[in-house]
């Protein structure tokens, strides 16, 4: 079975990021998998790493600020070690990712082309794309998505839950490392 972890990085948990997260879990749960999540400001970076080796695909969700994705979850890459220059463990080498970020207009949508970049060409995870990108006007209220960003939200979801499968079926594409 599938194992799907989302990883919000909002400053505080329950925002919008958590629900968009939320309804990509759910859209994997729909297709099989099994999902948990954690709020990075709650649990802290550690526990997130930790939870990294119980899982075949990440949802990573942050807030957009100033144009890029939150310094909390800047923090948590820079603390998630790739199995080189000395490091010991690659916690997300052959794994799966979804990119979740949220904003208030369209204006920066761009910002996920540059968390996809770092995951794919830093960690060299597999990257779903499109990343989902949501702005306020995808909610009904900070807790609920519209019905069309709910159903955007699931598809993304199922999605992953088939990368995963995909990547875990194939010796080739788990074995690829980081170069750098």
């Amino acid at each position: 079975m599938t194992r799907v972890l989302g990883v919000v990085a909002g400053p505080e948990p329950g925002g919008r990021t958590a629900t968009a997260v939320a309804g990509v879990l759910a859209g994997a749960e729909k297709a099989g998998a099994t999902t948990s999540l954690l709020e990075l400001s709650e649990a802290g970076a550690d526990a997130v790493i930790a939870a990294f080796a119980d899982a075949d695909a990440v949802v990573f969700g942050s807030p957009v600020y100033r144009a890029t994705y939150s310094a909390l979850l800047k923090d948590l890459l820079e603390r998630t070690e790739r199995g080189k220059w000395g490091e010991s463990t690659a916690p997300l080498q052959g794994k799966v990712a979804a990119t979740v970020l949220t904003g208030a207009s369209g204006h920066h949508y761009l910002a996920l082309g540059d968390l996809r970049d770092v995951l794919a060409g830093f960690f060299a995870v597999q990257v779903l794309s499109p990343g989902l990108y949501l702005d306020h006007g995808g909610y009904v209220d900070r807790t609920t998505l519209t019905e069309q960003s709910a159903e955007l939200a699931a598809r993304h979801g199922a999605a992953l839950a088939d990368l995963a499968a995909a990547v875990r079926a194939s010796a080739a594409l788990q074995a690829i490392t980081p170069q750098i």
